[in-house]
């Protein structure tokens, strides 16, 4: 119950649907999700990326500009989008093993891109074993996205990954990526496994890719509409980790 009220206070209880966060006491048991996209990804670097013609963003999504303290990037000026477009989502702050979050809503909710960038990998087929250790497996179905802010954004476990969507295609925020599911080491549950990093070896790092900072205080912002950007903390993580997570 303590648990129930940190998540959903009274103000905001009517709100909560009970069976979604009967899943967030479940989070204590995904150690090993979200490890990264299963069999072969298909990538291409970014530099020699084409843009394919762009979608509108959805309404309410938040401009900000960004600052780039990137080498050799400049500030741009994007919108962020909370990543699972559905009435009900459920996240924790926390996530075991490291810094990355389980968001936790029906299975086939729309999973989106939350800024405006290029799709790094993707992952269309379900390589993991049970009982495999952590690994680049772990992820199932999943899109690894480069903002242009110059921030990558990861998310795994889908049931799928939408015709279209590839490495080298140019999508805008709120452009649906996929659908929530429950692939890869997800004990079953549908959740959308979600990971913010510098894109450091751009594809492949998969313990990089899987998370390196928290993104709770970030989705709550864009959740509620606002413009809170993880340009600056995944900089600083980059700089004193130099991409060895």
């Amino acid at each position: 119950m303590r648990l129930f009220r940190a998540l959903c206070p009274p103000a905001a209880e009517m709100r909560c649907r009970p069976g979604i966060y009967v899943l967030i006491v479940m989070t204590a048991y995904l150690a090993g999700c979200g490890g990264g996209p299963a069999g072969t990804p298909r990538s291409v670097t970014p530099s020699v990326i084409t843009s394919t013609p762009a979608v509108r963003a959805p309404v309410g999504s938040a401009p900000v500009t960004s600052p780039s303290p990137f080498p050799g990037r400049t500030a741009t000026r994007v919108r962020y989008v909370f990543p699972v477009r559905a009435s009900n989502v459920a996240f924790h702050p926390t996530h075991a093993k490291y810094p990355a979050t389980d968001l936790f809503a029906d299975c086939g909710e729309p999973v989106v891109a939350t800024t405006s960038g290029v799709v790094l990998e993707v992952s269309l087929r379900d390589r993991y074993v049970e009982g495999s250790p952590d690994g680049p497996d772990n992820g199932g179905l999943s899109v690894s996205l480069l903002g242009d802010d110059g921030v990558r954004y990861y998310g795994s476990h889908l049931s799928r990954v939408l015709t279209g969507i590839r490495a080298g295609v140019r999508v805008v925020a709120g452009q649906e990526l996929g659908r929530l599911g429950r692939t890869g080491h997800a004990n079953g549950v549908c959740h959308l496994h979600y990971g913010i990093s510098p894109p450091c070896a751009r594809v492949g790092d998969w313990k990089v890719r899987r998370g390196v900072i928290w993104p709770a205080t970030y989705l709550r912002s864009w959740r509620d509409g606002g413009r809170k950007s993880p340009v600056a903390a995944v900089a600083a993580w980059e700089r004193s980790h130099h991409c060895q997570a």
